[in-house]
């Protein structure tokens, strides 16, 4: 967490409110985010993805939010690529995404996969400082992954991230879903903005919800027609998506009740 709020602080162009929920807090995080004045949020226990980024993101002052995990390092220009991408959108009803640098290639064609070390004793800074705009990567669509930007009155809008999938598996899936609801229509990944990515040192500790058993019986499709046929995941971007046709909602909901009973 600490190392995520340095590389914000050291390699943003743009000023930023940084928001943290801080789980527990006894091992001297809660300490050290009041020393250094950092707005945040606490909960005693471990709330969850949902509810600590409810609670952060309610101290929220500026127009937009960006939402990332404490494993991530972000890389220098990360921001000025975002204010631009949100300068051309035309519209504040969108779903931005930068783009995660990983270790682990899960051919995901989403990412960027480059090992700079799975550790903290392993950080390859330096190598990453030099390379990181450089890796060839192009603008993609179906953003659901942190960092997540949205404005803040889409926020509001959906309500933020569903607390009844905490601890939070499938929420991410789950939001882009609210999104969709309310009007949106740009889920855009950034190949430009660029954050590093240690891989799931947070989720790792808690024990996971059925995210896409409570995905489907919540929204009737599963999240992987979803992802194929609304929001065209890892696909290059084209523009503002339109509705899939001949796959209207009523068409999944009658599947998913057949499969259901």
């Amino acid at each position: 967490m600490q190392l995520c709020v340095e590389s914000i602080r050291k390699n943003s162009a743009y000023e930023h409110q940084i928001l943290l929920h801080i789980n527990d807090g006894s091992d001297g995080t809660l300490a050290w985010a009041v020393a250094q004045g950092i707005d945040h949020s606490h909960t005693p226990g471990n709330a969850g993805i949902c509810k600590a980024v409810n609670e952060a993101g309610g101290l929220a002052v500026h127009d937009y939010i960006v939402y990332m995990n404490d494993d991530m390092y972000v890389c220098p220009e990360w921001d000025v690529h975002i204010a631009h991408e949100i300068r051309a959108a035309g519209t504040d009803c969108f779903m931005l995404s930068s783009t995660m640098i990983e270790p682990n290639n899960h051919n995901n064609p989403c990412v960027i996969h480059k090992d700079y070390g799975q550790e903290i004793a392993t950080f390859d800074e330096e190598g990453l400082l030099r390379e990181c705009n450089s890796l060839p990567m192009a603008d993609w669509t179906g953003s659901t992954w942190p960092p997540t930007i949205v404005h803040r009155k889409y926020w509001l809008i959906t309500g933020g991230y569903s607390i009844e999938l905490s601890p939070g598996v499938s929420s991410d899936d789950d939001f882009a879903m609210k999104m969709w609801y309310a009007g949106c229509r740009i889920y855009k990944g950034i190949g430009k903005s660029r954050v590093y990515h240690f891989q799931s040192k947070s989720t790792l500790r808690i024990k996971k919800n059925d995210g896409r058993k409570q995905f489907l019986m919540k929204w009737g499709i599963n999240q992987s027609t979803f992802n194929k046929y609304y929001i065209r995941r890892g696909t290059a971007y084209t523009g503002a998506l339109k509705d899939p046709e001949g796959l209207g909602w009523e068409h999944f909901r009658a599947w998913a009740k057949r499969k259901i009973l």
